[in-house]
């Protein structure tokens, strides 16, 4: 991967309000697993569910844990139903099974209705990837909506709780739970208040959630990324320079296929050790751990 940046064209996504756009129609197409990438079974036999696993950090994922040896439930917004049948095709030809749910987060029994599932036609669960989200920009606290910040904090951190608790009974010890924070959520941003502060708590969750379960052997972690290129990026049209990420010491944004390995660790026995912890892919940032 070179450091140098990539110049991106402009453009902009109608996907609605708050969601990603649509992977397939990005210019230049998102990297979701490097061409050298060698599996080596840390994941063989295993389930996992991700949420937004259509695109973005969430496609790269299933990939990589496919490519790992385990087999993959996503679920997603249905208007990605294209970006979802392409995740399915590259699950599948890595040899594994990939379960689509397509539908909505925001809506409770959705959340218990995907572990159901997942357990059901795949037999079990054994990694829980809680990564779907949604964002908008307001340059004020004033232009926020009450309709679009109950619907933000639904989706980032409510839906996180439903689907951690519809999962718990299926998880035994060896088991993980995987959050995507972000950098927002260390360094702050006035154009994302409320998705930032979403994300503050999901580190939050994360740090609580990974106290009750150590017991049971259950190990719950976050990964923090910074500028990726991933449809979120063209949905909200925030290319109003082409340089995006040039800001981060590397100079550059990051891909998906650079996030993704560190979700491979912490749902691997390589992370055995780690709980409570995460994992800062965001171009050489320094936060507060």
């Amino acid at each position: 991967m070179s450091d140098k940046p990539t110049i991106f064209p402009p453009q902009k996504q109608d996907a609605g309000a708050g969601h990603p756009g649509i992977e397939a129609k990005m210019t230049p197409a998102p990297e979701f697993i490097r061409e050298g990438y060698k599996g080596a079974d840390k994941l063989k036999g295993k389930v996992a569910l991700i949420t937004g696993g259509d695109s973005g950090i969430g496609r790269a994922v299933a990939v990589h844990f496919a490519r790992e040896g385990a087999d993959v439930a996503i679920c997603y917004f249905p208007t990605e139903q294209e970006d979802a049948e392409k995740v399915q095709q590259l699950v599948q030809a890595e040899g594994r099974r990939c379960l689509l749910l397509p539908g909505d987060l925001k809506v409770p029994s959705f959340c218990q209705e995907i572990v159901d599932r997942t357990v059901a036609e795949l037999g079990g669960l054994n990694v829980l990837v809680n990564n779907a989200a949604e964002q908008n920009w307001h340059d004020s606290l004033a232009d926020i909506k009450d309709e679009e910040l109950t619907s933000i904090f639904d989706l980032n951190i409510i839906a996180m709780f439903r689907i951690s608790r519809a999962a718990l009974p299926h998880l035994k010890e060896g088991d993980s739970i995987i959050n995507t924070a972000s950098v927002n959520g260390y360094k702050g941003n006035e154009l994302l208040l409320d998705y930032t502060s979403t994300k503050g708590a999901i580190t939050a969750f994360t740090r609580a959630l990974s106290l009750q379960l150590v017991s049971k052997g259950i190990r719950v972690n976050s990964v923090a990324p910074g500028p990726i290129w991933t449809p979120f990026v063209t949905a909200v049209g925030f290319l109003k320079l082409p340089l995006f990420g040039h800001d981060v010491p590397m100079g550059r944004a990051g891909q998906p296929s650079e996030v993704a390995p560190a979700y491979v660790f912490l749902a691997s026995e390589d992370a055995s050790y780690f709980s409570g912890q995460t994992l800062h892919p965001n171009g050489g940032s320094v936060v507060n751990a």
